[in-house]
This record gives C-alpha cells, structure tokens and sequence, in this order.
C-alpha cells in the first residue's frame, strides 16, 4: 500500500500576492464587450463609484474572499501594478516565504490578453502603456514552490507557456548543477489554475460576474446560489438578489449558509475523491488547506463555465468532473434550502447591501448577533421561522449503511465493482490484472473457492469522504463513528483507505471529547490504525492520546453500571493500543509508565477474559523492553512471579504472552525491527546485590521451563526457547560447563565404560567434587552453587529434548540454541584437557538401541550417520541428523534435577555433525528456513515428506560466520574441528575444575559489567552479529585472573538471544473482521453450505444406520465391499463416521488415506516418527465438520493433521499441531508404545502406554489436565472413555489387567474397579453398544469377556480362537462384536475373521482371510509395539468393517441386510 502521510516536503503555503490589473473605465484594446455584460468584480460594480474607490474596495473584497478559505496567511491586493512594483513585491514575497509557497493570483481583466509566447501585462509608472512581463521573469522572481492562478481571457497560454519554462529550468539545472538542493522543488511541480483554453474568452453574461472563474474560487456559495437561481424554476419567485440574502454564517454550520458551506464541501471533496488518482488527490486535498479549498473549489468553476463555453484547465491536469452524479446530490441540497428562503428573509430586520459576498454578509450578520445578545434585544411578538436543517448527511449515511450491510464487506473478482489497484498511468486508476501463469495454476477445489484467494474487496463507497466531514457534526457524530468502525474493521484496505482520505486529524480530535458514548467506538477504531501503521504511535505520544486510553484501562468497572459496554474487550483493545505506543519507543515506555499503564496492567493479569490477560501481559512486555528502569519497578512488584504463575493459564495465547514478557524481561527485543535481537539479560538491577541479581534471572528461566517445556501449544514451546536463548547468551559459561558434563556422561554411557571403569574415571563428576570443595566449609555456598548449576543443568536438558521436538520450527529454533553452546564448548579449555573424551570421535550407538522387541530401551536413531573421515554431501538444517534420546544424567547434579527430566536427548550426534564435516546452511548470513524437502524414500518414491505447519518463520543460524569471498561467491563453510591437545596448544596445566570455575567467573564478570552501565536507559541496537569475543562483557577478562574463558571463540556468530514473532501474530487479531461472521457462518457462502449439507448429510447416515441396526445383530457379515492395496502390513486403521474415508498406518511410518468407496487413494505422507518405532494409534477428530487425523507414534509424540481430501482443498496435507503425548516412557521388553483415545464431546485425549501414568490432554486449552496413575508395571494396551458424557474410561493393561479410571477422583486414586480375570496381553476393550454399564474385553490368548461394572466377574465369555487372537473390535451401534485370529508358526496362510452377535450369542459369520505367507516366518510381529501382524476394525456408524491381512490388502465386508 501507498503511504498515506505527506511527505515531509509536503507544500504549505505563506503568502499570496492578489495583483489586480482592472484599469477601470479603460477597456484593454483587444476586447470587445457587449451591452449589457458582466461588470462586477468580487461582487463589486465598478462603475457604482469612483474608480480608485472601486479598485480599493475590489482589491479588500477580494482579500476578504480569501481569507474566507484560509486566515492564517498574509494576503496583499497588489492594486495596478506597474513593473517594478509587480517584480518588487514578487521578490519580497519569496524572500518572506523562505521554503513555502507563494501564491500568485492574476485578474488581467483590464489588460490585453497574453501573448501566445507567454506573456502577460501591467503597466508603466504613468499607466500610459501596457507593458509585458514574461513568465521566465516571473519564475525568477517567485521561485518555487509556488501556486498560481490566471483569470484572464486566453488563459492557456500562461498554463502551457509556464510548464514549458519550468521543464526547460528544470533541465538546465539537472544539467549544470546536479539538481535542485533540499527543500526546493522543481518548477515543473508547481502548481496552476487556468480560467480557459487558449483560444477561449471568459463569459461575458450579465447575470454573471464578470470575474466568475475568481468568484467560483473565493465565494463559491454565492456564485453557485446565484446559477441555480439561473438555471431552475423555483416557487415564490425567488429571485438572485434574494439568493444573496440567505442568512446564516458560513463557519456555523448550524444555519443554512453555514450548513449549505458545509455540505458543498463534503460533496466536491467525495467527487475528486471518487475521481482523481490517490496520490494526486492527496497531494492537492490533504497537503494545505488554501490549496485544497481553492481546488474543491475548481470543480464548482468547471461546472459552470463549461455551460458558457469556458474550460478552466490546472496543473496538474484533472480528470473531468462537472457531470459527476454528486452534483445533482448538490441541487437537491440547494433546492431544499431555497425553497425556506422567504420564510427566512420574512424575519430579518435588516437587508443586505448590493454587492455584498457571503464572507462580508457572514462577518455582518455575526456581528449584529453579538450587538443583539449585548443589547439583551427582545423577540418580536411574532415567533421566527424555524430553519429545518437538509437530510443530506443523514440519507449519505444511510446510503453508507446500506453498502455496509448489504454485501460491502463481501469480496468479489476483479474487475469494475473491485477496489481499484493505483498505477502510474494517467487517470491513476487501473484493476489488477490475473497473472499470466494463471493457466497453470490447479483449479481450486470446492471449498478452496470459498477461501476467498481469487477475491477481492469491492470498490469502496462513494459516501466515505461525506462520513468524515458528519464526525465535525455533533447530532450525527456517534452515528459516523459507528458506521466508520464497521468499514475499518473489513480489513487493512478499508483502515488505509481512511487514513488517506484524512480520517488521522479528525479522529485524534475525538480524542478530547469528554463524552463516554464515544469511548467503545474510537477505541476499537484505533485498535485498527495502530494494527496497520504502528507508525502512530508518535502522534499519540505528541498529541497526548495515550492517556485517553491509559484512563480507560485504569477504570475500576461495576458488575452492575458497566461504564463501556464489553468493558474486558476493549480494555483488551486499550492495553494493544498502549503497547503499540510503547514498542521500540523509549518516549512512549517513559509516559505509559507515568499513567501507571504498567500497574493496571499488572492488576488485570487475573481477569476472567483471556484476550485482556494476553494483552496486558504484552503490554508489560513492550513497556520494559531494553528499559532498565522500568524493570526495576517491575521486579519490586513480583511481576516476573506474576507471569511464571500465569504459564498455567487455560488459554495458550496468555501462557505464550507471559513467556513473550518474561522473554523482553530477560534481554530478547519486542521491535519490529528484525535487526534488533536484544540481549543484556534483566538489565542492571543495582538495587539486587549481584548474586541475588544471577539467582533470580536463573530462577525466571528454570521456573518457566519446568512449567511449560512439555506444553501442548508449540507456540508456547517457541517462546520458552526465546526466554532459554536470553539465559544462554547472558550465562553461556555455564551452558558450556553443563553441555561438557552431559557430554562426558553419555558418553562413559554410549561407550560401556560405566561397566568395567571404577569412580575415578568419572571425569564429569569428579570435576564438579572438586568445584564444589573449593567452596570449603561454606555449606551455604555450596548448596547454593550446587542448586545453581542443577538449574542450568535442567535448563539444558529442556533444551537437548525441544532440540528434537516434532514441530519443526520448534526444533530448528532449539537447535540454533544447541549448535551455539556446542560450538562454544569446542572453542572452550575443555578441548585441551588431557581427561577430556571431546576429541576423540563419537562411536556409533549401539545396534541394540533400534526398537527390537528383546531390548526395552526404543530411542530416536537418525537415519544418517556421519563422521569426520566419511564427510556427507551438503544437506539443510532439516536433514540434519537428529539427536538420540536417552536416560543419561551426572549424578554430581542428578539431586537438583527431578525426575521428568530424566528421559533426554543425548547430544552425541549433534556434537559430531558440528565437529565434522556436515555443512551448515550457505546462505550469506548463516540462515537458513527448514522447509528444504527432504530427499526421497528409495522404497516409496511417490510418498510425501512429513507435512510442515502452515507457517514456519525459524530460521537456523549457524554459529559459524560466513565471510564473503573475493569474487563475490561465498566460501565454503568452516570445518569446526576440534582442537587436539597437541596441534594448537601445549600439554595443559589446568584441571577441569579450573576451567568450570574460570567459565563461571567470566559469566559473572559479564553480569558486573552490565551493572556497571549506569542508571540510563537501555535500548537495543541493531546491527550485525558478532562474535561473543568481541562482546563489551568480555574485555575485562584479560586483565583479571580470568585466563581459561570464552575470548577464544573469536569465529562464533553472536546469533543469540532468538527473536519472537508472537506480537505480530497477535497483531493480526486486531487486523481481521470482528463486527462480521466468519465465512464459514456467514449464510449463503460456499463454507457455510458446505456445512449445511454436511450437518444433513450426517444426521440421514445416522438415521439410515440406526434403521439397520436391530437388522445387523441377526444377519451375516459377509457381504464383500471392496479390496485396497495399501502396502504392507496395514497394522492400525480407522474408519471416517461420516465420510467413506479410512487411515491406514504402515508397521513403520507412512500414513495413507483411502476413499474405501470409490476404491481411491486420497493421501499419502510420512508421519515423522523416528526409525524402530511405529504408530500406534489413529482417530478421525472434529468429524461432524471435517476432519483431522491424530496419529500417535510409540515415541509419545502426538501429531494432527488436515488438508488430506483433495476434493475439498488443493492445499497439501498439513501438520497442524504435534506435541509430546507422553514424556516418560517406561522401557520394558515388550511394550505398547503410546496407546490413545479421543472423546469428542468434551475435546479430551487420554494418552497412556508404556508409562506409569494416563496423561490427559484438553484440546481446547492445549494443556495437561491430569496425570492419572495406573499403579501397574504393565504397559497400557487399550483404552476406552465412556460414550456418554461420563468422565469414566477403561484401560486395558498388558497383564491382563482391566482398570475403571474416573476423572473426578484425585489422580492418585483414580482407579474405580480392576477385573483380573484375564490372563495375557489385552488387545481391546470396548463398550456395550446398547446395555449401558457393561464392558466387553479380548486377549491375545483368544478369550472374549463381557462384563457389568458392578460385578467382579466376567458375566460372559468366549474362547474365541484357541491358537490366539490378533485383532478385537465391536461394533458402536449394533450388538455385535469381531475377532480375528493370529498368525503362528502352524496357521500361517489364513486368518479367520468371526463376527458374533451380542444378543443371540451366536457366530453370525466367519470369514478366512488369505495372509499371502507361503511360509512360517520368524517375524510375525512387523513392529515391536503392535503384537499383531494383521488389523480389524469397525466403521463407526455404518455396518461395516475393514480386515487388514499381512499381505498389504484391506478387505472391506459388509452385512447382508437386504
């Protein structure tokens, strides 16, 4: 978009120079005048009295006239001026104006007309002869900028002479000096207004003034009366003398002048607005208001003089406008007011004067209104006639409504009725076209139509200009401001649509109206200027607007007399407002802190509406972003305690706000500048003694990433890892230590040292011993330290597990933060110890660690492996190998770590990419987006990679810099290897305990030098990224005992802390319609159709199914649907409820969606879950209006997807959410993995397994409710919630085990009832689809079991397949339930599938199934979670089922009900 503020040259003018050559009683030789003709002058006749007395009184009139459209500027009537007096005056008007304009006004009625060559004329001294003065002379003596005006006959030729002038001026000073210096304009940017063409000659109609181009200029009211007056029949008679006497003022718009005044500008205001291209428009209307005036005026002139065979010409040209549709608005108006004219005139005492303009009759009539109040004048017995006011702004504003309500806000395509693109052309207006590659574009599939991306806003309305002049209107104020919310809030387009209309001046205006009724509107108005230019925030700072909304947010409301109406929305709104006047502006922090904007948003952080949290707390965040003062008071008031208890919310967006407040409190930048990064940590603090200063930033990070780093929300987790990069940077020796400790640790784990290698040659722990006794005896020093370094051992590991999350952005933000410490670490003295195992390269993990079923331990394995004798092709950030997971922990620090973070990511991998020769990305700067695709599967080439979100702003940054190269291509990349003892450095001296002490010690000398900054304010600066050497934190460091620090690690890229994009995101709320409904609600869309038909296609399925139900319990199940090959092993599927669409997961990780109907495969994708492991369990979710898959994968990660039925959106299949599901996977020899179940009505998962706990999980705050305990060793294998809305479920566990779990009770006790009786692996439990309170479950070993809640023993039961069972579903309506065999080493070509009725208790049908082994084989299970080789599964409503057999078909059966 166009910018809509002026530039800061924009023109303003000073003075006005009105020369007047009229020569009056002396016609000019070469015109000839009728009789009778136009005689008066700025509605003076000439000839009415003598002529220098005429020529006084035309020259003060017409100053008059002027001073009329704006007062503010000196005005001289240069009265017959002879040549030295027109250059000497000109001279002094330039020399007065400086850098501003001038306005050169010329009435040349009393002179011959100009010359063809550009001439015009005055006269000599004795007014003997005319004499001609040249426009180059006239250029040189008024310079530029300047305006000009030429009523005179030929006009034209002063226009076209003038702009050839000014384009040769203009070369020759482009040629000889460059061009012109700062301030001044070029001469061909001056401005003209012309009476007529060159060879036309200005009217001569006696009913018309004969100056009638300057009086539609000057007194375009009184001129455009007197034409109607002329041009239209009106009752009474009504004269032009009349006409004249039409009472009123015209600045008050509360009589009928004033209002006619203010109506004619609203008017020919809309109509150069709905005309003339935007940046002219601007430039013309919006720059100075004696401009603006006398150009609203020009319309007026065109449309009169026109009729007389007159075309007044400018410069800049302008489109034609004198028959614009407004225009007839116009007559309606005058008509209205004319016709109450006698009633009028009936009451006034007095008559005007012959002669006398609505500026004089304006200041005489306010006059003797001011001598009649001071006389204390009574009313006449006859009351006075009452002015009935014009409907005019009144039925624009209905009209304004109207194209609201009435499909405004609708889009449409381009074309004639679309918002008009702006180009460069001549009439500035043209309509995007489609683009060319149009044709190769996928044709949107049809619910892609209804996302609008071919669409465009409608052409805005024509009454915008006429709503902004009824805000000056006190009686239609509140109306205006209403309709005005309702236009911006269609979107960015509509907000700077007003802005360049000129809404900024009126709107700021409003801001000191006392009146409460205004308060909501103007509020959310500026919600949506701020949303769009956040460049406002200066105006508000300078007019002081900031404290209209800093005293909203500070009322204290009454639940019973609310002041503002949806007072928590609009404080929401106030606090965005304030935080937008504060961001990356010290001035607006400074004054924001002075309302106490700070303490009530503090007071408001426990307000019921989570949008006034989140806002509040973001607010905080900008108003102490880099403003050490600020965060003091801050601190005094526990407002980072605050905000670490807020990270429970039940809203992601305040959790994810707080952490943005804790992130700008630790060091990370709020600006928008995405050059500004931040860092500085909590700032000085010098009222905390410098330890507690360092306890209390470690204390911030380790209390929020206890509190949110297994959260739900990745943008929750986004923003922790913006807050761990702020404590990374600040205390990077202590991440160095931390990352050696753990190093060392996995690494005696990795190589089986830990077996046959005693205590002693614990490097990491004996190091930390030997720090901690160099405390002494100061056990408080001791615990404090110790505590200290678990802290950012824990932190570190958080980190290690966010390095390998399954959201991408989450990952590659970690592992910039990862990569950065590491490298650090390989720079560090730690590489020179002869104790250290850093340089000696990483073994392979063991073949042992990839999920074979007799090693419990299942871990994440990357696919790739290198090492630094086998360097790997350059590959992006997203193939780098990911990082193992293990159990691994220093016991030096293992009693301050607790035990959820015991299962972590092991960062030998890692380390070795980076001391290899894996490249970092190559890009200039070291960044790189991970949305590179991964190379293709050999075995399935056609498969799509894992699905990325939709928006993915991470970027890696290397931690290695990159230096161009002298011919502009960039190097390659830096090998970062280590350092052997032997190749840079002598044997060293130093034990590693020296070298943790020396790396804390400079952390805390960086600490002391922040400190010893001063009081001042803080801001951040940008610039590029240097090196942590080159820090001003480490230049102390060689001259103190400090020797063994980070100073060497001069070639690591200073890339901390992380930027955050959260506010921005936020932002964005306050960008999209509000007052609307969505598409998808707005009745009549293509979504809302959809919906529609879907909702009734739905309840038809249910009631057909539920007609065949009572049928489907007695009849066989035999029917053959169809047959899918969709690969091997087809281990977990599920049915759509709705749609004839089926998921089916692979033994590995491949996901693909089936159209079971049609026999068509709609998707197909890698689900991301690492190598050895499987998924576990799949759902279809939110199916009455869609769907999304939740697939689950044994390494507890939780991943949903959409977008996977092409024939509603062509967009590919998107991940839109994963998190860790289960953290604490308990390693056993034969485990289930992660075992899940969705409810639907309350929006809850249950995620259990091989864990000792059931988490559940609430999709609609993306947040923990509880962990249940399971009190069993045994991993769970099946769940089931209860299909009504009771919060019970049931659990099956590996032992045989069934539990009742209910939510209400506490988590440790949340076990109802067990039932014991089965005695292997429970392969399912479901519930009775008809009897409520009754249960069936199936075992491997092929028993059936029905039971009642209320008894202990199973009230059923069948021995279904002796030889075992594979697979166990029932049927969720109809009383049946379906069991298939298992493959063994004595049945291996068939499985037999039975289906066995609940009522009868009889086998309805059997079925085998061809396995499509020719052979026993060893592995009859393909995945160690899943003890099964073959699926079954139930359609939810449809009576239906799917057999999935070995062989990679799925065979799809029916009931017979016919």
């Amino acid at each position: 978009m166009a910018p809509w503020r002026q530039s800061p040259g924009k023109l303003r003018t000073a003075h006005a120079a009105l020369i007047l050559c009229l020569n009056i009683d002396v016609d000019p030789p070469d015109v000839v005048k009728t009789n009778p003709c136009a005689v008066l002058e700025c509605w003076v006749d000439p000839h009415s009295m003598p002529s220098n007395k005429a020529l006084e009184a035309i020259g003060e009139n017409l100053r008059h006239q002027y001073e009329g459209l704006s007062p503010k500027i000196t005005y001289k009537a240069i009265l017959d001026p002879w040549y030295e007096d027109l250059r000497r005056y000109c001279v002094q008007f330039r020399r007065g104006a400086k850098e501003d304009a001038v306005l050169f006004h010329y009435n040349g009625h009393g002179v011959p007309k100009p010359t063809p060559s550009g001439e015009l004329w005055c006269f000599n001294k004795q007014y003997t002869q005319y004499i001609p003065v040249s426009l180059a002379d006239i250029q040189t003596w008024l310079g530029s900028p300047s305006v000009y005006i030429w009523d005179c006959s030929a006009a034209g030729h002063l226009l076209q002479n003038f702009n050839a002038f000014a384009e040769d001026r203009d070369k020759r000073k482009n040629l000889m000096e460059g061009g012109y210096p700062e301030g001044q304009s070029p001469f061909s940017e001056s401005i003209q207004l012309a009476a007529c063409a060159a060879h036309e000659t200005l009217p001569s109609c006696p009913e018309l003034p004969a100056d009638l181009f300057t009086s539609c200029l000057t007194s375009p009211i009184d001129i455009a009366l007197r034409y109607f007056v002329m041009n239209h029949q009106l009752p009474n008679n009504i004269t032009a003398d009349m006409v004249m006497q039409l009472p009123g003022d015209l600045k008050d718009r509360r009589t009928p002048l004033g209002e006619l005044n203010w109506i004619f500008i609203a008017i020919t205001d809309t109509i150069a607005w709905t005309t003339f291209p935007r940046e002219l428009f601007t430039r013309l209307y919006r720059s100075d208001l004696l401009i603006a005036s006398l150009f609203r005026n020009f319309l007026l002139a065109e449309r009169i003089m026109k009729n007389y065979h007159c075309t007044p010409h400018t410069s800049p040209p302008l489109p034609p406008t004198n028959t614009h549709r407004l225009w007839a608005s116009w007559d309606l108006a005058v008509d209205a007011c004319l016709r109450q004219l006698p009633d009028l005139l009936a009451g006034k005492k007095s008559k005007g004067e012959a002669g006398e303009s609505a500026v004089a009759r304006s200041r005489r009539q306010a006059e003797q209104a001011r001598q009649d109040r001071s006389n204390n004048a009574h009313a006449s017995a006859d009351s006075p006639y009452t002015y009935i006011p014009s409907r005019f702004f009144a039925d624009q504003l209905t009209a304004f409504e109207v194209w609201i309500s009435r499909g405004g806000s609708a889009l449409t395509k381009r074309g004639p009725m679309s918002l008009p693109v702006q180009t460069n052309g001549e009439n500035g207006a043209a309509y995007a076209e489609a683009p060319s590659d149009a044709a190769l574009e996928p044709q949107p599939s049809l619910l892609d139509q209804g996302t609008e991306h071919h669409l465009v806003p409608r052409k805005p309305p024509e009454q915008l200009p006429i709503v902004l002049q009824v805000l000056l209107s006190q009686p239609h104020r509140l109306r205006a401001l209403i309709l005005l919310s309702q236009f911006v809030d269609l979107g960015p387009w509509a907000v700077h649509l007003a802005l360049t209309i000129g809404i900024f001046p009126y709107i700021s205006k409003l801001l000191q109206a006392a009146g409460q009724d205004l308060r909501p509107v103007l509020i959310f108005i500026w919600a949506r200027i701020l949303a769009v230019d956040p460049t406002c925030q200066v105006d508000l700072y300078t007019n002081q607007g900031y404290k209209y909304f800093a005293n909203v947010l500070a009322i204290q409301e009454d639940p019973q007399h609310s002041v503002i109406p949806n007072h928590s929305e609009h404080k929401a709104m106030c606090a965005f407002i304030l935080s937008a006047i504060a961001r990356d502006f010290a001035h607006g922090q400074t004054a924001c802190w002075r309302e106490r904007v700070f303490d009530n948003c503090f007071e408001r952080l426990d307000e019921g509406d989570f949008l006034l949290r989140q806002w509040c707390a973001l607010c905080i965040a900008q108003i102490w972003d880099g403003n050490d003062e600020i965060k003091i008071y801050g601190v005094d008031r526990g407002t980072q305690d605050k905000l670490i208890a807020m990270l429970s919310d039940d809203s992601p967006e305040v959790r994810t706000a707080a952490l943005y407040a804790l992130g700008t409190f630790m060091g990370s930048s709020g600006s928008a500048d995405p050059n500004k990064c931040g860092g500085g940590g909590s700032g000085t603090m010098q009222h905390l003694e410098e330890r507690i200063h360092f306890r209390m930033e470690v204390a911030v990070a380790t209390g929020a990433t206890l509190a949110v780093k297994d959260d739900a929300s990745p943008t929750v987790r986004k923003e922790l890892l913006v807050l761990i990069s702020c404590l990374a940077k600040e205390w990077r020796g202590y991440f160095v230590v931390c990352a050696w400790i753990y190093w060392e640790e996995n690494r005696r784990r990795v190589s089986g040292m830990s077996n046959h290698m005693s205590d002693d040659d614990d490097v990491a722990a004996i190091a930390v011993s030997e720090w901690l006794d160099s405390f002494g005896d100061d056990e408080g020093a001791r615990e404090e330290n110790r505590v200290l370094l678990s802290s950012f051992f824990t932190i570190f590991v958080a980190l290690l597990e966010l390095s390998t999350d399954p959201y991408q952005e989450v990952a590659t933000n970690a592992q910039t933060v990862v990569d950065y410490v590491m490298a650090l670490l390989l720079e560090s003295p730690f590489t020179r110890l002869d104790s250290t195992s850093l340089h000696v390269p990483p073994p392979p993990p063991p073949s042992s660690r990839v999920g074979h079923q007799h090693n419990g331990t299942r871990s994440r394995v990357s696919s790739i492996h290198s090492s630094p004798s086998q360097p790997q092709p350059y590959a992006p950030i997203a193939n780098r190998p990911q990082l193992n997971r293990s159990e691994t922990m220093t016991s030096a620090v293992a009693a301050g770590v607790t035990s959820t973070l015991r299962r972590t990511s092991s960062f030998a991998n890692a380390l070795k990419s980076l001391a290899g020769n894996i490249a970092f990305p190559s890009t200039e700067d070291g960044r790189s987006t991970p949305s590179t695709p991964a190379p293709p599967r050999l075995d399935m080439p056609d498969i799509s990679r894992a699905p990325s979100p939709n928006l993915n702003f991470a970027q890696y940054t290397s931690p290695y810099s990159r230096p161009p190269s002298p011919d502009g291509a960039f190097l390659p990349p830096p090998s970062p290897v280590v350092h052997h003892p032997q190749d840079h450095h002598a044997p060293a001296d130093f034990m590693p305990w020296d070298v943790m002490e020396a790396l804390m010690e400079e952390d805390m000398e960086r600490l002391r030098a922040r400190r010893r900054a001063g009081t001042q304010v803080r801001r951040h600066v940008s610039g590029a990224m240097s090196s942590p050497s080159g820090s001003t934190f480490s230049v102390d460091s060689g001259n103190s005992s400090v020797i063994l620090g980070l100073g060497t690690g001069a070639g690591i890229r200073d890339s901390l802390p992380l930027k955050s994009r959260f506010y921005d995101w936020c932002c964005e709320y306050f960008k999209e319609p509000q007052m609307r409904q969505a598409e998808a609600d707005e009745p009549g869309s293509v979504q809302y159709n959809y919906q529609v038909w879907r909702q009734q296609r739905n309840e038809q399925i249910l009631t057909e199914t539920q007609s065949q139900v009572e049928v489907a319990e007695t009849r066989r199940w035999t029917k053959h649907i169809t047959t899918l090959q969709v690969g091997p092993y087809p281990l977990t599927t599920a049915f759509h409820m709705y749609d004839p669409h089926l998921v089916v997961a692979s033994d590995t990780d491949t996901i693909s969606v089936w159209d079971w109907q049609q026999r068509r495969r709609l998707a197909l994708f890698y689900n991301g879950n690492p190598k050895g492991t499987s998924i576990t369990s799949l759902h279809f979710i939110n199916q009455d209006v869609g769907g999304i898959i939740l697939a689950t994968s044994a390494d507890g990660v939780v991943r949903l997807y959409r977008n996977y039925d092409p024939a509603l959106t062509s967009q590919p299949v998107q991940m839109v959410s994963s998190f860790r599901g289960l953290n604490e996977l308990v390693q056993t020899k034969r485990g289930s993995g992660v075992i899940t179940d969705w409810k639907q009505n309350g929006g809850s998962l249950m995620v259990g397994g091989d864990s000792r706990v059931i988490r559940v999980w609430d999709a609609h705050t993306e947040s923990l409710l509880m962990d249940l305990e399971t009190k069993s060793d045994s991993p769970i294998t099946s769940m089931a919630s209860d299909p009504s809305s009771s919060p019970t479920f049931l659990a099956g566990f590996a032992d045989g085990t069934v539990n009742l779990f209910d939510r209400r009770l506490p988590e440790e006790d949340a076990i109802v009832r067990s039932y014991c009786e089965h005695v292997s692996w429970i392969q399912n439990t479901r519930w009775h689809p008809t009897l409520s309170g009754k249960f069936l479950s199936a075992s491997l070993d092929g028993e059936v079991k029905i039971w009642d809640l209320r008894a202990d023993a199973a009230i059923n039961n069948w021995e279904m397949f002796p030889h075992g069972l594979s697979a166990f579903d029932v049927h969720p309506q109809a009383g049946v339930f379906a069991a298939l065999s298992a493959v063994n080493s004595t049945q291996y070509r068939t499985q037999r599938a039975t289906v066995q009725s609940l009522t009868l208790s009889a086998v309805l049908s059997s079925v085998d199934i061809n396995t499509g082994l020719t052979a026993p084989t060893a592995r009859h299970q393909p995945s160690p979670f899943i003890p099964r080789s073959s699926s079954l599964v139930f359609h939810p409503t449809e009576m239906v089922y799917a057999i999935g057999p070995p062989d990679g078909s799925l065979r799809i059966l029916g009931c017979k009900i016919a």
